[in-house]
């Protein structure tokens, strides 16, 4: 979702001014409710809402994809609400989740959380998880290099893709947050009824620690992100036996855990 603005340009080389239009990336308040009951605010991109509700529910340990009953998104003059119903054996678990008292901005996965317990979870373990080739992992980079319809156009957003054994991009989602990206990305998987057993997750944003905690939780054991991870990114993949795997680029990539996944050829 874009929209189009003038801008006046100046080049060092030349010295001189010109008008040009330029597309950027919108970026809307995104709420998301429990049974009618608010929950959070995320800032996004309004694009994909039903996917982020499911995906949100699911990397937050609030509820499994198929505890949700339904999800109502609606416009509202402040922005846009994702309404999630809950089966009633999934209700529960709204008592312990994360609780949120703020917005959540599109740079931040953790806005809002009251206790510091809370910002920093003991990790779920994963599965076992395919075997996957370093080969498989530069495919889907390069499909996830040519994917990105709106970060071509806007160069101010994120994707999250969706990758088979083979390297092959099933999904892409972008947003202007990384970790909505994901969120969007686990969403339409479920709905797409996609194994994460026999995938892995490929993410264009810095490997922060909540990209890792929100694979895990979609129980997806192999995460590849284009730059660098954090030391608790590292410490938590380890901790949930997930496969991580940063500075992934078209020239290699680097293995900071669980390297015996990925095989050679």
């Amino acid at each position: 979702m874009v929209q189009s603005y003038s801008a006046q340009t100046w080049r060092v080389d030349t010295g001189e001014t010109s008008e040009i239009a330029r597309e950027v990336a919108v970026e809307a308040a995104i709420g998301i409710s429990y049974d009618s009951r608010p929950y959070v605010v995320v800032m996004g991109t309004p694009a994909d809402i039903e996917d982020l509700a499911i995906g949100f529910t699911v990397t937050e340990r609030i509820a499994a994809a198929v505890d949700i009953d339904r999800v109502t998104v609606s416009k509202t003059p402040e922005g846009w609400l994702a309404d999630v119903l809950l089966s009633p054996r999934a209700g529960a678990a709204m008592d312990v989740a994360r609780r949120r008292t703020q917005e959540a901005r599109s740079s931040c996965g953790l806005c809002g959380v009251e206790r510091l317990r809370d910002a920093v979870r003991p990790m779920r373990p994963v599965g076992a998880g395919p075997t996957i080739t370093r080969a498989a992992i530069q495919s889907a980079l390069a499909s996830l290099e040519t994917g990105q319809s709106l970060g071509i156009r806007t160069r101010a957003t994120h994707a999250a893709a969706w990758a088979d054994v083979l390297g092959e991009v099933k999904l892409v989602r972008e947003d202007i947050g990384r970790h909505n990206a994901v969120d969007k990305l686990v969403g339409a998987a479920a709905r797409a009824g996609l194994d994460p057993a026999k995938a892995f997750i490929v993410v264009t944003s810095r490997c922060s620690y909540e990209m890792v905690e929100k694979t895990a939780a979609a129980g997806v054991a192999i995460l590849v992100a284009i730059s660098a991870p954090t030391a608790l990114a590292i410490d938590q993949a380890t901790a949930a036996g997930m496969t991580l795997v940063a500075l992934a680029r078209a020239d290699g990539h680097a293995i900071f855990a669980r390297p015996e996944r990925v095989a050679p050829a």
